[in-house]
């Protein structure tokens, strides 16, 4: 036997529901449990039966009571393409509906599943909205939702993969989520990888970019695995006038960015080691310096000190004070 739908008619229902209108009542008994219980029964069949159509039903409701709902499944808005749908909008109304469940928490109050550019470009217009009202849980809010978004040839690899994450977040299973966007669980675990990589401001900035598939995202993914090239990528979103770029060239600058191996920062030269020979007032040499990173060396060749050397090391500390209070003067 076939699956239903979550959007099903309920036809078989209905059929059901007139079989039972159609048998013979029970006839009463002393307790006469069954005789009650049996048009109640009718009844309640009818009346699902009946609600099944008013669902079918198309309805026109005023825009303005629709709410958002479900799982953001758009990354930022076509502007050329939203301005087609509103001019398709007033040459030839509004063909298809839209499909709404009633607000949870208040009354006479919707929230839209599906169509939520059509109820948008409605609303600019001012144009009352047509749709199907149907009592839809958070669960079969999501899976018509992802169903309506798997059959839609022009949602990208990130909008599909965001709506995986943003699932996946809100604490629907995995197989839920394969099940709404039709994919198997390795390419939900792939999707969740990409999807959780980026957080929603960030995706937006970007757009859709629909011309990236799944391989460049995950590049990024192992780009942004370095926090310096994470900066540099937001940074980069943060501060640059995209002017006309379309979101595959804002992807494209963004993927540069974070590619792009900082230069290294070049090291002062190190002082030179080469010695500095110090002389007395004859010319003759005493000493040689040498300064580095580690300090100052004084060195006193022993085979032309004549015994100066000697001499130097029994008084170096006293030579030494003197200089440092020589020294001490200068700063004063």
């Amino acid at each position: 036997m076939a699956r239903k739908g979550i959007l099903s008619s309920g036809s078989d229902t209905k059929q059901k529901a007139d079989t039972r209108l159609k048998s013979p009542a029970v006839e009463p008994t002393q307790s006469n449990t069954k005789a009650r219980l049996m048009p109640r029964g009718a009844v309640g069949a009818l009346q699902s039966s009946l609600n099944r159509m008013q669902e079918n039903a198309v309805q026109e409701l005023d825009g303005s009571l629709i709410d958002m709902a479900g799982v953001e499944d758009r990354l930022g808005t076509d502007i050329q393409a939203q301005r087609q749908l509103l001019d398709s909008l007033k040459t030839y109304g509004q063909q298809v509906p839209v499909l709404v469940r009633p607000h949870p928490k208040t009354a006479g109050r919707f929230e839209i599943v599906y169509g939520r550019r059509r109820l948008q470009a409605l609303k600019s217009l001012g144009l009352p909205v047509k749709a199907m009202v149907r009592q839809l849980d958070d669960h079969a809010l999501v899976m018509a939702q992802g169903q309506e978004n798997t059959a839609r040839q022009d949602l990208s690899f990130i909008e599909k993969a965001s709506f995986a994450a943003q699932l996946d977040t809100g604490g629907h299973d995995r197989q839920t989520i394969a099940d709404a966007l039709s994919v198997d669980l390795p390419m939900v675990s792939r999707m969740l990888k990409v999807g959780h990589a980026f957080d929603l401001p960030f995706l937006r900035q970007v757009g859709s970019a629909p011309s990236i598939g799944r391989d460049r995202w995950m590049a990024l993914v192992k780009l942004f695995a370095f926090p310096e090239a994470r900066t540099r990528a937001t940074t980069r979103l943060e501060h640059s006038d995209w002017g006309g770029l379309t979101s595959d060239e804002r992807f494209e600058a963004i993927f540069a960015e974070a590619a792009t191996q900082p230069q290294k920062k070049s090291t002062p030269p190190a002082l030179s080691a080469k010695p500095r020979t110090l002389r007395n007032r004859d010319g003759k040499a005493l000493a040689d310096i040498r300064s580095g990173k580690r300090g100052v060396t004084v060195t006193v060749p022993s085979r032309a000190a004549e015994g100066f050397d000697t001499w130097l090391d029994a008084h170096a500390e006293e030579l030494l004070q003197e200089i440092h209070d020589r020294w001490q003067k200068t700063r004063a």
